[in-house]
């Protein structure tokens, strides 16, 4: 079977536990992100979600396993991979625009200086933020036009894979969701692989092609990859209204409520095991010739 753009094998992280041992935050991962797919991964705080951001984004090194991205092994940071921390991030120095032209220019150093600024200010362009605002410093804007910068900075060096760490965990709700908007419209454009962390399970169906769930720490393992059977382009103020959101919505809601716990520490699942697939989707019986379906039960299928 071919090997997925964004690959991870058997990845493990175990730490001293300060009395001789090791604690495992998580272990045997497998799972696969195809080119242009946007992940979600969800789960408990102390499940090593964050962890495995950091091993993908090469700013640690797990216990064991490997990563491979385009056929290659992750090691170490790279303009190949961009993140977008919950705390912006921004060099307080600089400009919004310079802000991204700064690591513009280290993508694309045969670039010159007008097709850089060109390039810069299309994507901050594409996030809302236009005029005089982008020659602003960090402490002059909002916490919703920061994030704006930082993800405007993360897109416009077109890395290949491009990580986002809870990114509107710190705004507010109306402003969470403008940007959420913006995001997926940049995203749309540019036709990105994504792997986002998020605790928001209303986030995760609006913004994901599959979501990911983790069990419960320590020794959590990533357990289920959902589908969103909720086609695209999606709209907050309509996707409540398809037939497949409220299934969905239910089915996260009760394994993180309930089954995350149940799975954790778990140690006799196969080391090669990939996350059980689920698919919901309603409208198969609703689209069916039977003019008196029979009622829809939700599947999940072995992957």
């Amino acid at each position: 079977m071919a090997k997925s753009f964004l690959s991870i094998e058997q990845l493990t992280q175990r730490y001293p536990d300060g009395q001789g041992g090791e604690f495992t935050v998580f272990e045997n991962a497998n799972f696969g992100i195809e080119k242009g797919e946007f992940v979600c991964i969800l789960g408990h705080s102390g499940c090593g979600k964050s962890t495995i951001m950091n091993i993908l984004a090469g700013l640690a090194d797990p216990t064991s396993g490997v990563v491979k991205m385009d056929g290659q092994h992750v090691s170490g940071p790279s303009l190949d991979r961009g993140v977008v921390f919950q705390n912006y991030s921004l060099l307080p120095w600089l400009t919004a625009l310079k802000n991204v032209t700064f690591g513009v220019q280290a993508r694309f150093p045969d670039w010159d200086k007008s097709k850089v600024i060109e390039h810069s200010t299309a994507f901050l362009e594409k996030v809302g933020l236009t005029g005089d605002t982008i020659h602003r410093k960090p402490s002059q804007l909002s916490g919703g036009m920061r994030q704006r910068v930082s993800i405007a900075r993360a897109f416009a060096n077109e890395p290949k894979l491009l990580l986002l760490d809870e990114p509107f965990g710190a705004l507010d709700a109306l402003t969470r969701g403008t940007i959420q908007d913006e995001l997926i419209k940049v995203w749309s454009d540019t036709d990105q692989t994504v792997f986002m962390i998020t605790h928001d399970i209303d986030e995760a169906i609006l913004l994901a092609d599959r979501i990911l769930l983790m069990t419960n720490g320590p020794m959590a393992q990533v357990a289920e990859s959902v589908e969103i059977t909720i086609p695209r382009p999606r709209k907050r103020t309509d996707i409540v209204d398809h037939p497949n959101y409220y299934a969905i919505r239910n089915h996260l809601v009760q394994f993180l409520g309930q089954r995350s716990a149940e799975l954790a520490g778990q140690s006799d699942t196969p080391p090669l095991a990939q996350p059980k697939t689920v698919r919901i989707d309603l409208t198969e019986d609703i689209d069916a010739e039977d003019p008196e379906p029979a009622t829809p039960q939700l599947r999940a299928v072995e992957a």
